[in-house]
């Protein structure tokens, strides 16, 4: 890829700040964990994969500015983290991961601690690498040589440790020579499709169209989609998926029009503690996010505001998971 969405540089973590893009590439470097959680909360730095490894060196972070290897005081941080955004599970993953790691050590000494938890950071940050690189390879497979692929938000490289979940497959095709077109949703309110997928598949040289969100049905119609393919920022035992606002409604849409819907995701996105779709925290953000998301007020004061951040798409609306273990099938009548 030709940007690094996170890293570590030394003691601090460098992040792509995904709220200046496609305006201005600004990197930002922060060393005292709650400028990260405040990061993650402000989508400066998003994506289901990508918050975890940036949660997991800030867990990090925060023993290195402390001083304090303290179970309190790392259990304290790890809260913070997990309330930070509460329905990407891998988040929680990755924090937890950590924490398991830190029980391990027990009482040894403060450079022992931080050597072990700086080392499972890069663990998960590589793993997540590998991750996508296997999604990319296995999602190939569906793909044919001149498909158009329909995709919503961002499941890229900008999301992920590596060349993303959904448009990881898109970059393989692209490798193997596949001629292929992206048709990208603007995703509102935050435009995560127009401002962050149609700018980096562009910087890959990727054939990309962006589209309203509301025209999605009518290139369906049109026979102009041959694939749906998503991301996911958790999915239950059952195989219901959590993605952003939106994302049910294009899955109706495929299923009313026989076009399969994919979701790509790696294992860490699985979450079998939850039974169904109906248990998974849906986070709602805040009102002027909608009203007047980029600093021009678009709707008249004192409307009421409901802005859910994710929606779920039931197990049998699935035709595909793609993951980083292979391809799992889902229920979706083609």
């Amino acid at each position: 890829m030709k940007f690094k969405t996170l890293e570590r540089i030394g003691n601090k973590l460098r992040l792509l700040d995904q709220t200046k893009l496609p305006h201005q590439v600004e990197y930002i470097d922060l060393d005292n964990y709650r400028d990260i959680i405040e990061a993650i909360k402000r989508l400066q730095v998003r994506g289901a994969p990508a918050i975890g490894i940036a949660a997991a060196y800030g867990m990090a972070i925060a023993v290195e500015q402390s001083k304090d290897q303290s179970q309190d005081y790392i259990h304290k941080v790890a809260d913070q983290f997990k309330a930070a955004r509460p329905t990407a599970v891998n988040l929680a993953w990755a924090v937890d991961r950590v924490m398991t790691k830190v029980r391990l050590t027990g009482d040894d000494s403060l450079k022992q601690t931080l050597s072990v938890m700086w080392r499972e950071a890069k663990a998960i940050h590589d793993e997540d690498r590998l991750m996508c690189e296997k999604i990319g390879k296995y999602g190939a497979e569906l793909i044919k040589d001149g498909d158009t692929v329909l995709t919503h938000c961002n499941a890229g490289a900008l999301a992920t440790g590596g060349i993303g979940t959904a448009l990881g497959v898109i970059y393989t095709c692209h490798d193997q020579g596949k001629q292929i077109k992206v048709v990208a949703d603007e995703t509102r309110p935050l435009l995560q499709g127009a401002r962050l997928t149609s700018w980096e598949l562009q910087q890959e040289g990727i054939d990309v169209t962006l589209i309203c969100d509301n025209m999605a049905g009518m290139l369906m119609r049109q026979r102009k989609i041959d694939h749906v393919i998503v991301g996911a920022d958790r999915i239950a035992r059952n195989g219901d998926v959590a993605n952003k606002i939106g994302t049910y409604t294009l899955a109706v849409l495929a299923k009313e029009h026989h076009i399969p819907f994919y979701v790509a995701a790696p294992y860490s996105t699985f979450d079998n503690e939850i039974e169904s779709g109906n248990r998974i925290p849906i986070e709602e953000r805040s009102p002027l996010e909608v009203t007047e998301g980029f600093g021009t007020r678009t709707a008249p004061e004192g409307v009421k505001v409901y802005s859910p951040a994710f929606d779920v798409t039931p197990h049998e609306l699935v035709a595909y998971y793609i993951t980083d273990r292979g391809l799992k099938p889902g229920r979706q009548e083609i």
